[in-house]
């Protein structure tokens, strides 16, 4: 289950800093209906040298990708809204925070064909401590295969963070929490591993990691792009190749990485336990690095966070 939520006193909506319960739209909206939407989730950072946001860059660039993807002009420039971003940590004085970039189509006449109907742009931040309980948290995640399958590049693309795909997401964590488990590991319609309801997955075999390839309808995570880059430079082989069912199930470790979830063990799967269940060394060290980037207390990946001045 996802922590509670903490909201900040401003948004900002189609360039403007608005109080946060008035970020309304309308009942007919597109995107209400027909999930013509597309968002991003962002982690800024507390650090001795102020708030720093995430790889916030890199966060945008994916989000346009995908505005052109579904055809959506976005009527702001990517340092427009890289800028719109760190005014909104510092007009809300937080140093720390979830922030969620939202374009959405907007308010038009009921129909499929999104064709008149404003490209609304919002930026949303909150406050929360983790995305998971507290004792996942402590000692890893429980997690089941799901029945519902990974949706198909053919179909929607697996690359964009759309709205409209996570209604296939949240069909497996429901099941996987009406089961009795943390969180859902989806395979592909051929039965690959692909990935959790939200974060990416690695499994560690023998002192190697890999991860499941973009063809195996993944989304290309921040957060697994930073991992790859981290394990790498600490020595390790990273592969990504596709994963078969039964090599979670015998992986020395395996861990999921996302923004909110950031680099968690995982400590079963199908209620079989992942090695001894505990977090493994390879996890637990990518996970404390991890942790001490994102507070600046590592100079080599500095540029990965953009402070808030």
């Amino acid at each position: 289950m996802a922590m509670p939520m903490k909201p900040l006193k401003k948004i900002w909506m189609n360039g403007k800093f608005i109080p946060y319960w008035e970020g309304k739209v309308h009942l007919l909206t597109h995107a209400l209906h027909y999930g013509s939407g597309l968002f991003e989730g962002i982690r800024c950072y507390p650090t001795k040298n102020g708030p720093a946001i995430f790889r916030l860059r890199d966060h945008l660039a994916r989000l346009y990708r995908g505005a052109k993807i579904y055809y959506f002009k976005i009527p702001y420039t990517l340092p427009q809204l890289e800028k719109a971003t760190m005014q909104l940590i510092k007009i809300n004085k937080t140093n720390q925070a979830y922030i969620r970039p939202l374009v959405f189509v907007g308010y038009k006449s009921v129909g499929l064909s999104p064709k008149g109907g404003k490209i609304n742009v919002a930026l949303i931040a909150v406050r929360f401590d983790r995305y998971f309980s507290p004792a996942a948290q402590k000692h890893g995640l429980r997690c089941c295969i799901s029945t519902w399958s990974r949706q198909i590049q053919q179909a929607l693309s697996p690359h964009v963070k759309a709205t409209a795909n996570y209604l296939n997401s949240i069909l497996a964590k429901t099941e996987a929490e009406r089961g009795g488990y943390d969180e859902a590991i989806m395979l592909t319609h051929e039965g690959h591993v692909s990935e959790g309801s939200g974060e990416n997955l690695f499994i560690v075999r023998k002192g190697k990691l890999i991860t499941p390839p973009f063809y195996d309808d993944i989304l290309g995570g921040i957060t697994r792009e930073s991992v790859i880059q981290i394990a790498r430079d600490m020595g390790y082989v990273v592969e990504e190749k596709t994963i078969l069912r039964d090599e979670l199930y015998t992986a020395d470790e395996v861990f999921l990485t996302g923004t909110a979830a950031e680099v968690l063990h995982v400590q079963s799967i199908d209620k079989i336990k992942i090695g001894n269940g505990k977090i493994g060394p390879i996890t637990r060290k990518l996970q404390s690095t991890f942790h001490r980037i994102v507070q600046g207390e590592e100079p080599r990946y500095a540029p990965w966070l953009t402070f808030v001045k």
